[in-house]
């Protein structure tokens, strides 16, 4: 599927990767409800004003990065396939 599939399917709540992604066993999901600690202790809920409480996670070998950014090439291809 194309990238605007995927990220369709992103907001059904499936996992989604690129067949040509080096880390088989890497994807990305919709992470909602984020929010963090700042150094005082204090918790902050992650709110945006156009988004509200959501970002793209990319979960690979090393653990997941909240934010992920596509690049051209994941843009651009074809080979997004949703995964278990």
């Amino acid at each position: 599927m194309n990238f605007g599939e995927a990220l369709e399917a992103l907001k059904r709540g499936k996992k989604v990767s690129r067949s040509g992604w080096n880390g088989k066993k890497q994807y990305i999901q919709l992470a909602k409800n984020i929010s963090y600690v700042i150094t005082d202790g204090n918790i902050v809920n992650a709110e945006h004003k156009t988004i509200g409480n959501k970002a793209i996670a990319f979960v690979g070998t090393s653990g997941v990065q909240i934010g992920w950014l596509a690049s051209q090439a994941d843009m651009l291809s074809d080979d997004w396939i949703i995964v278990n």
